[in-house]
């Protein structure tokens, strides 16, 4: 990456350090040790709490003294995923970046710019010393894409400050102030595998090249999902004959639409012509489904060797729960003002199978609690139904608008003033650390904003390079006029 060519330099040259450590979700020990070393050396207070969140604090520069106390916040792991065909180790390897115009993009992975360039926004903000601002904490999370492992784990006191300003959105130039809640739903099939009949022929289908997504700001845009197609044809072969399951895999993360999968599955040997004919007709089918937003289906049936299987009445009941299970959005917001963003949605995130289990886990997130519980238990039933066992996350809260914000104010002036146009205020659909904080901290009057991304937790991840110096310089308007204590 040319750091020279990149504004503001000082926050590309951080995101350049924060690529070289490698931060997956539940492993970001590396992070964390760079965070507590960067502070140290630039003699600040430090603190690294039981569950590993970093703070540092920076002073008020001469003048600010007697401003309340801001708190910036991102998370420090990242989503990691890559091309199959990329030679990538998450636990050791940097990120590659590259320009591509106006996009930083890496090379066949993810970016981490969801949350690294919030993380390197802080720093940057912490090694500088040319910029006012009343007293700073700046506040790193860990695990968040995963489980917000971070904001669960931390304790009431650790933040002390009036206002907090989340660096973790993907769109410049809306704000945000309200997030939905949400919890993953997780069913483990169990079985003992069984030989195939000899008279069997097994077959191995794989569908890859769909554009995935998150599944909370992508939700809505009826993108492909791959484990859902493939169930699709699963069942409606299973209901033209006998069909026994020996292998699926397909996703990856819990907060990710899938892009890719394939199945291994077994049917009478005198039936391998029918599949395949209707293999054919079905992509084409949805292929002309998905047009708009999955123009690179790529789809393969092939023979494979024979082996053990799933045992049938398991394999039925698996079918029938993912044909059975809600997908995508479930209800838009009843309110007008925002009746175009998502209420409720569930998705079916990811799918393994082993020598003798096979797992299913799905999100859903919602808006209203009491509608976030309903979906979560619609999941539950389908899967129990099938026989499986089912087990529930820790939910976590939607984020409240606060119609009293002093801080969405400012933050809305600021941007006015600088780029002379209206910001979006809204809510989304994505799950932010903003809801739990506003648990254990209901004093904090908070917004959300950052930088343009597109195509998070998945190796098509990109950062659009002029929309850093805009939150760059918005954060500083922002920063020079927080009220006093």
């Amino acid at each position: 990456m040319e750091k020279k060519e990149l504004k503001p330099a000082l926050v590309f040259e951080q995101f350049a350090k924060i690529n070289e450590i490698p931060r997956p979700s539940k492993h970001e020990e590396k992070m964390i040790d760079y965070l507590r070393k960067f502070g140290e050396s630039h003699h600040l207070e430090t603190l690294v709490d039981e569950t590993g969140n970093v703070l540092i604090r920076k002073p008020a520069t001469p003048g600010y003294e007697n401003r309340a106390t801001t708190i910036l916040q991102s998370h420090m792991d990242m989503v990691c995923d890559k091309l199959v065909d990329v030679d990538f180790d998450f636990s050791k390897d940097s990120i590659q970046t590259y320009v591509d115009g106006d996009w930083l993009r890496a090379k066949g992975t993810t970016l981490g710019a969801d949350d690294g360039i919030g993380d390197a926004i802080e720093l940057a903000i912490l090694d500088s010393d040319d910029i006012e601002h009343g007293p700073i904490e700046c506040v790193f999370t860990r695990d968040e894409e995963t489980g917000l492992t971070g904001a669960f784990g931390m304790k009431a006191g650790f933040m002390t400050g009036n206002y907090l300003i989340n660096l973790d959105s993907e769109d410049e130039g809306q704000i945000f102030i309200s997030c939905a809640g949400g919890i993953n739903t997780a069913a483990t099939f169990s079985f003992k595998r069984e030989e195939a009949p000899q008279d069997f022929f097994f077959m191995e289908a794989t569908l890859k090249g769909l554009n995935g997504g998150h599944s909370g700001d992508d939700i809505n845009k009826k993108r492909a999902n791959a484990i859902k197609i493939l169930a699709r044809f699963l069942y409606l072969e299973q209901e033209k004959m006998p069909l026994l399951l020996a292998q699926w895999n397909s996703g990856k993360m819990h907060n990710a639409i899938p892009r890719d999968g394939k199945v291994v599955f077994a049917v009478p040997a005198d039936k391998k012509e029918e599949v395949k004919a209707d293999w054919n007709l079905f992509s084409a089918d949805v292929e002309d489904e998905y047009h708009v937003t999955d123009k690179t289906m790529k789809w393969s049936l092939s023979s494979t060797d024979s082996q053990t299987v799933i045992p049938e009445a398991t394999g039925r009941n698996i079918i029938r729960a993912i044909q059975a299970l809600d997908n995508g959005v479930l209800a838009m917001c009843q309110d007008e003002a925002l009746a175009w963003m998502v209420e409720t949605s569930s998705n079916v995130a990811s799918l393994q199978s082993s020598e003798d289990k096979l797992q299913v886990v799905t999100s859903q997130r919602s808006n209203v609690m009491s509608n976030l519980t309903n979906m979560s238990n619609t999941v539950k039933a389908a899967f129990q139904l099938a026989g499986a066992e089912v087990k529930q996350g820790d939910a976590y809260p939607a984020w409240k608008m606060n119609p009293e914000s002093k801080l969405v104010k400012i933050t809305v002036d600021a941007y006015r003033k600088l780029f002379h146009k209206e910001p979006v205020v809204k809510g989304i659909h994505a799950g932010l650390e903003c809801g739990l904080f506003s648990e254990k901290y209901p004093h904090l009057d908070m917004v959300s904003f950052g930088p343009t991304l597109r195509n998070v937790h998945t190796p098509d991840e990109c950062l659009y390079i002029p929309t850093v110096q805009m939150v760059w310089d918005h954060l500083l308007e922002i920063l020079k006029n927080i009220p006093e204590k």
